[in-house]
């Protein structure tokens, strides 16, 4: 499939499909409130998400945990680099204790990538669940971990402190993860997805963009690869360029390739495939698993 080369996307360029309303209502701001005054980072403000107006407002959001600042530097990515601090030793109480404020059914928690600590963070991970537990027992729980390197003992740590979703993001097709993440390996992500699947008994999630200059070919593989691990759930959206530092866009995907491929990985056995424009990782999270039978 030819692609086409696309400007480097505004906000007056941009496909009507991909526009969104600017972040307003009650619920936005009492949930940004409540991220300030626990002092916590979430994924939706610190990746510039398209969706937050619609996710706050309907009370949901996806915490981000071990800090605002990510050891590696994704080209895709607005989350920030540089220096690094230690972990809060007060964030897992922090983070349960915010959850617990309010009426979720579902939340998906994430992190920056910390290359910088001896066990990738998984320790803290671990400790982020378990308060959770603690304070919001009936709360469906998804972990959207880094690939820890696909290391057994970090995976492990975090399968057993028992997520009901263990997910972690494949971001794009093999050819193109050493241009759009060079830090990390497409294998890395396979492994640590088949490990959590196969050998810790998780119930799998991953996601990845298009828009980057993948080909048909190369994402019904990505497909394949991540149907074989024991992935049962999956998302793709469109990437979107942050800053003019980030990679551009090569092409805007058209709502009905999204749908295409949303029919392909149902054909191949994945339990719930979301899929469109606008679809992040964690969106509609809960309504995934719910579909799936997770929760």
């Amino acid at each position: 499939m030819k692609k086409s080369p696309v400007p480097t996307p505004s906000r007056n360029r941009l496909p009507a499909w991909l526009k969104t309303p600017l972040p307003s209502g009650e619920s936005f701001f009492r949930l940004r409130s409540l991220v300030r005054q626990h002092r916590l980072h979430t994924v939706c403000e610190s990746a510039s998400c398209p969706n937050i107006g619609e996710c706050w407002g309907k009370g949901t959001l996806t915490l981000m945990i071990l800090g605002d600042h990510c050891t590696r530097a994704c080209r895709f990515c607005d989350v920030a680099t540089g220096p690094i601090q230690p972990p809060d030793g007060s964030e897992p109480r922090h983070v349960a204790e915010m959850l617990s404020q309010l009426n979720l059914n579902y939340v998906v928690i994430t992190s920056v990538d910390r290359d910088d600590l001896p066990d990738g963070g998984a320790a803290h991970w671990a400790e982020t669940l378990r308060q959770v537990r603690r304070l919001c027992p009936d709360l469906g729980v998804e972990a959207l971990v880094p690939d820890f390197k696909a290391e057994v003992a970090q995976i492990e740590t975090v399968s057993h402190a028992q997520p009901d979703v263990f997910a972690h993001n494949i971001e794009t097709v093999a050819s193109l993860q050493k241009r759009v993440r060079p830090q990390c390996r497409y294998d890395w992500s396979l492994k640590t997805l088949k490990l959590a699947a196969q050998q810790f008994r998780m119930i799998t999630k991953s996601s990845f963009m298009l828009g980057h200059g993948e080909v048909r070919e190369e994402v019904i593989q990505t497909l394949q690869d991540l149907r074989n691990t024991g992935c049962r759930m999956l998302s793709i959206g469109q990437y979107l360029q942050p800053s003019k530092a980030h990679l551009e866009v090569v092409e805007f995907v058209h709502p009905d390739v999204f749908a295409e491929y949303k029919h392909i990985g149902e054909d191949l056995g994945f339990d719930h495939v979301e899929s469109g424009p606008l679809v992040r990782s964690s969106y509609n999270a809960d309504q995934q698993a719910d579909s799936a039978g997770i929760v």
